[in-house]
């Protein structure tokens, strides 16, 4: 591969059809950090959902009342399979308001997937778009839990978008503490044993207490920061999950005099938080109230452990999916030498020499295959709906990761036989609804002295354009990069 193509294809999303190929790449991927809008005219013309919480919730104590109501013992034990499992009809025994609330929300998910497909699909900062869409994935949420549908995209639009080039500690701050994570995590329902709110339920003949949850504290740990292998023990995770509590959602009508709204949409309500001192992988913090899990985020995001995860998942990205330790090195150095400043870890990944060796090191996945299949056809005018049932369909839809860890970044859960296939099924479906002409020409723009001269020899013998077309976009070219 050409250092043109590199730039195009490794960091970004494929030449867009019309564009000329960079006539100096490293110089064209730093101009698109400089250049990147956070915030294009469709995701600022969105709908605020900040209040949405409060109606979620809603919805999914009716939901669960319903199921209580009308279900055998049987299907009463299945309802939390259902609950996380889209694959099941959350319709089923519904009154209609509740059924019109889930069809309105899910029409919502299907629109913020139109919208962040179509603002890659015309980017002129296609680079920049696979950083927002790398650490979206490392802060996943999925709309698989019914509840999400209206918050997952806010969390990318509104807590990841803006902070791209800032710092870590401050994207983390915003992803965690997002009402979507808050939601996906079940951390608006976590109350400190100790708390005042507690407390009173305890005085309370036949009140019921909630408990600790520590699913947010776990995750923050094992995959936001530290990773697996970090240093934690789960006694840190137990005295994080307690400095979490409080962290919650706006709308919650029994404890709404109690919060304190926050610009994300998600509230504090002091009354749940767990008084006292925390310990935390060895610091004490002695923090009331917000400031306290905060805090311990700030510590988290600067922790040598962080820095060398970090390093290595965006190696991984970039370089292949066993990374050159040197690039995972010189990455993790940066990260701890700045703090996490988001802007120079991003120009030291450009600088690196090992992200611009010539071989393919990485197959693309489902999504950003799609992307630039899309750009190279220049087919931008594709409903919500349609691009949904596609991405489906060749099995990576937007916000629907099968668990917090996000969608694997690595070749062997995405190059199996049956995904090739829809792939290939694909193409000749785009192929037929695409403009076909100078097939040839657009290869040798789009993979500027990469094209092979097997893939050059089948293009010429196709016997039409759009036939021609339609191998192109899954030639070895276009499936790695």
């Amino acid at each position: 591969m050409s250092k043109p193509s590199i730039a195009l294809n490794r960091f970004g999303y494929g030449l867009r059809y019309g564009e000329r190929p960079p006539s100096d790449p490293a110089r064209y991927l730093l101009a698109q950090i400089d250049g990147f809008d956070p915030s294009p005219a469709g995701i600022s013309a969105r709908a605020d959902m900040s209040a949405k919480p409060g109606e979620i919730l809603q919805m999914l104590r009716q939901l669960r009342r319903q199921r209580r109501q009308n279900a055998s013992p049987q299907s009463t034990q299945m309802a939390p399979m259902m609950e996380s499992d889209t694959a099941a009809d959350p319709f089923n025994g519904l009154p209609p308001e509740v059924r019109q609330s889930y069809v309105k929300a899910g029409q919502f998910l299907s629109t913020d997937v139109g919208l962040r497909t179509n603002v890659a699909v015309t980017s002129p900062t296609p680079f920049a778009e696979r950083l927002v869409h790398f650490w979206s994935n490392h802060f996943s949420v999925s709309a698989r839990k019914p509840g999400t549908h209206y918050l997952v995209g806010d969390l990318e639009f509104r807590a990841i978008r803006p902070h791209i080039s800032g710092r870590f500690s401050d994207m983390l701050k915003a992803a965690v503490l997002h009402p979507a994570m808050l939601l996906y995590l079940d951390q608006f329902q976590s109350v400190g044993p100790n708390s005042p709110s507690q407390q009173r339920r305890r005085g309370r003949a036949g009140g019921r207490e909630r408990g600790l949850n520590e699913n947010l504290a776990r995750e923050i740990l094992e995959l936001h920061t530290l990773g697996v292998d970090g240093g934690y023990t789960q006694a840190d995770v137990t005295e994080f999950a307690r400095a979490l509590t409080g962290w919650s959602v706006q709308g919650i009508a029994r404890v709404e005099r109690f919060s304190a709204p926050q610009k994300s949409g998600a509230a504090f309500v002091a009354v749940a938080h767990e008084p006292g001192t925390r310990q935390v992988l060895g610091n004490r913090y002695s923090q009331a109230d917000a400031r306290q899990a905060i805090a311990i985020l700030d510590d988290l995001a600067t922790h040598p452990a962080t820095a060398r995860f970090i390093a290595t998942k965006l190696a991984r990205h970039f370089a292949g999916d066993t990374p050159p330790t040197s690039l995972v090195d010189r990455l993790e150095t940066d990260f701890q030498r700045t703090g996490g400043d988001l802007s120079s870890l991003t120009q030291t990944l450009i600088s690196a020499p090992e992200v611009w060796v010539e071989g393919p090191v990485k197959f693309r996945q489902p999504y950003e295959w799609f992307i630039a299949m899309l750009r190279l056809t220049r087919i931008d005018n594709m409903n919500d709906r349609r691009l949904s049932g596609i991405l489906r369909q060749i099995g990576q839809l937007p916000w629907h990761a099968p668990s917090p860890a996000g969608y694997d970044d690595i070749e062997g859960i995405w190059a199996g036989p049956d995904a090739l296939f829809r792939r290939a099924e694909l193409s000749e479906r785009i192929a037929r609804s695409a403009r076909a002409d100078d097939v040839l020409g657009r290869a040798e723009a789009a993979f500027p002295g990469a094209l092979s001269d097997n893939t050059r020899t089948w293009l010429s013998r196709a016997e039409s354009g759009r036939q021609g077309l339609g191998l192109l976009l899954i030639s070895p070219e276009m499936l790695r990069r």
